[in-house]
Formats: structure tokens, sequence, C-alpha cells
């Protein structure tokens, strides 16, 4: 067993923060979006934490999400819940990338994609606050996680999802215990019925961002990069953006790691990556705001980064502009050439948006927005193999003499 599940797990949380206003929130209630109607933020007494955790003790421990226990809101390791949440590899893409791209292939983890960091640890405090029910829209990936975790500890789970989400995305959120169900509609009309019935009381609301804990989840993504890169960071991160939560939780990771005294100020050049059929980050950047207008008549065929609207739009606006990086949206005929070029010329298989992060990154070095001798990260958030591939049609008939030339 891990021991990182089994030892006693000091927390420093302190209390939550409404993320437009600053406004305190109790910890150890529960709550959804604040007062304002914007994301709580998880917050902690870093001094006692860089007190309790020396870096050689967390050298020590298995390199996996539950290494970071002092920077996560669980309490009670009874609430722990875990699939094998692994540090994912950084991959070199020399080929199709160039000799300082580096992808963090979140592939790896339990469901196949980065949404198991987030759900991994919003399951978890749903479990310690008491709930029994929780209700989700999802364009796949997400609706996985949540069903896998919520099985695995016994809350009641349903799954929303635009009905033409991937066909083995909505299978594999039934196979794992949910009731899904396909509507006729966009990610934020499957939200639009989620908060109606959260706000009859039928079940608990886990959109993105409207519950405090999935951002905790996906800031370890910032905490292990930090360690992978030796405690400084890379210059720029591409990263797929349609609820942002990964983005915004890698910018608070890395606030709390330079409290903690564990690294400097120096920041990543932060690049909020969409699809130009599905772009309204893109489009407010470009406008100078601070919010982002819904995005009519979305589409790509990067599915997971087709979200009309998103509720922490200013959060990564803000991340976006402190670090001096951008908004950028690449077509669909760019993603599916990365995804291809990826896997022939490196053998990586990317999901679509990874694709997208591949894409913006050759646009971004041949505009001479980054340069090809920095370090850059991309991140693939799922396993390609979920994703429809060309066909592959040769056929060889051992009953017929073989050209062997032609094999």
């Amino acid at each position: 067993m891990n021991p990182n599940l089994t030892a006693d797990r000091p927390t420093f949380v302190t209390h939550l923060e409404c993320s437009l206003t600053g406004k305190r929130y109790d910890a150890d209630m529960l709550h959804g979006l604040s007062e304002a109607g914007r994301p709580l933020l998880v917050r902690y007494d870093l001094d006692a934490v860089s007190a309790n955790l020396p870096k050689r003790l967390l050298d020590t421990r298995p390199t996996d999400l539950w290494r970071w226990r002092e920077l996560l809101p669980v309490r009670r390791v009874e609430n722990v819940v875990s699939l094998g949440e692994i540090e994912t590899p950084l991959i070199p893409i020399p080929s199709s990338g160039g000799a300082n791209v580096l992808v963090k292939d979140e592939g790896r983890l339990p469901t196949g994609s980065f949404k198991a960091r987030g759900l991994v640890m919003a399951v978890a405090m749903a479990k310690e606050l008491g709930v029994t029910r929780i209700a989700m829209p999802t364009n796949g990936n997400a609706g996985a996680a949540l069903a896998a975790y919520a099985t695995r500890v016994g809350i009641e789970t349903i799954v929303l999802c635009p009905e033409d989400t991937p066909e083995v995305n909505v299978r594999e959120i039934a196979m794992q215990g949910a009731r899904v169900w396909r509507v006729n509609g966009l990610i934020d009309d499957c939200g639009a019925i989620v908060g109606k019935g959260a706000a009859e009381g039928r079940w608990f609301d886990f959109s993105t961002l409207k519950e405090p804990y999935r951002i905790e989840g996906k800031k370890t993504m910032g905490l292990e990069l930090a360690a992978q890169f030796g405690w400084t960071l890379p210059d720029a991160i591409f990263y797929p953006t349609g609820g942002g939560t990964g983005l915004i939780g890698m910018w608070k990771a890395f606030d709390e790691l330079e409290a903690m005294g564990w690294i400097g100020s120096e920041r990543p050049r932060m690049y909020a990556v969409q699809a130009s059929g599905c772009a309204p980050i893109v489009k407010a950047f470009e406008a100078g705001e601070e919010h982002a207008e819904r995005w009519e008549d979305a589409h790509t065929v990067a599915a997971g980064i087709r979200v009309p609207r998103a509720v922490g739009d200013f959060l990564i606006l803000r991340a976006v502009r402190e670090s001096g990086g951008k908004a950028l949206a690449v077509g669909d005929p760019a993603i599916l050439k990365a995804v291809d070029d990826a896997a022939r010329q490196d053998g990586l298989l990317l999901c679509p948006e990874g694709g997208a992060t591949l894409a913006a990154y050759r646009a971004a070095v041949q505009s001479g927005e980054v340069d090809e001798n920095e370090r850059v990260v991309l991140f693939n958030c799922a396993t390609g193999l979920k994703y429809p591939m060309p066909p592959a049609t040769h056929m060889l008939d051992r009953h017929q003499p073989i050209d062997f030339s032609s094999l």
C-alpha cells in the first residue's frame, strides 16, 4: 500500500477565499461558488507547511499526487480516494516539436486524462463533507474520472454530456457506474440543467470551478513541474484551455511554492491554447477584456476545449497576462497535423487537445513569440487512444505469392 495514503496527514488549510472579492469563507463546510458567483480558492498556512515539509522529506516519498499532502485539502486519511495517481513523465518530441520541447503526458493517469487530478481531490472532499449525490456536465474525460472516483467511494453520480461526445467516453462513464445522459446542446447547456437540479436540492453541482477543490488537484501539475525541473520552471507552458482549471491551478501552485521559499519569482509565460472554432478566452485577451463573452456556434475536433463560457475566465486571463504569455487559437487542420506528426515522427500519440498545444507552439515559434532555444512544456491532457485514428487498410493474403519488396 502506498505510504503516502497511510501516514498521518497534517493539513494546513486556513480558509477559503472568493477569487474576485477576497471575502473569506470557513473551511470544512460545503461550498459552491462565492456570494459573488465566482470560484472559491483554498488558502493554507504556508509558513507552517514550509516548517513541516522540508524538501528532503518530500524526496523520500513515492512520486505520486499524494506526496504533496501538506498542500492539499483532505484532512482525514480515511477520506482519501486513489486509483494510482502517478507523477506524469516529461517526454521529449525532438522531431515534431524541437530539441527543447517536452510533453507532460497526462494520459498516463487513471481514466487516461488529467481530469483525474481534479476529480480525485474533489471527490475526496465531497466524501469528507458528506455529499451523497453529484451531477456534472462533461465533454467526456471529466465525466469518466468523476464516475470512477465517485463509484469507488459510493457516491451516486449523474453525468450530462453533449450529444456528440465521443462514444468511447460515454460508454466509459456508464461502465464506471454513473448514470450518463446525452443532451442536444453544448457543455454549458448541460451545465444549465445541472445547475437547475442543484438549485432544487437534487444533487451537488460539480461543474468546473463551481466547487473549490478541483483546482487543488489540478495544481499538482505545477508542483510536479517545479520538482521535475529541479525547483526552477520552464520558460513557457502551453496549456489546452476550456474551463482552464489546470492553468489556474498551476499559477496558484507557483505562488504557493514561492511563498514557501522553494522557487523564486520567475514564472513561465503561460499560453492558453484554444481552437479557432471555440476561442472565447482568445477573443477576450485580444480585446483587453477581463471576462469572456459566450462563444456562439462552438465547434472543433478538440472536444475537450470546446467550452463556450468559462466561469473562471478572469482567472485564466489574469494568469496569462501576469506571466507575459498570450491566449492563442489554432485551427482544426493544424491540430490534426500536429497529432499526426507527433505520432509518426516521435511515436507519441497525442489527444486532439494535446495536438492543439503543439500546433500553437509551432505557430508561436514561427511568429517569433517563442524562441526555439527556450525550454517549453506542452500538456497532452489525455491518452490519444480514446480518439478516432486514420484507418489502416493493408491486407496480406498468406495463400498468395508475397511481394516482400512491397512490405
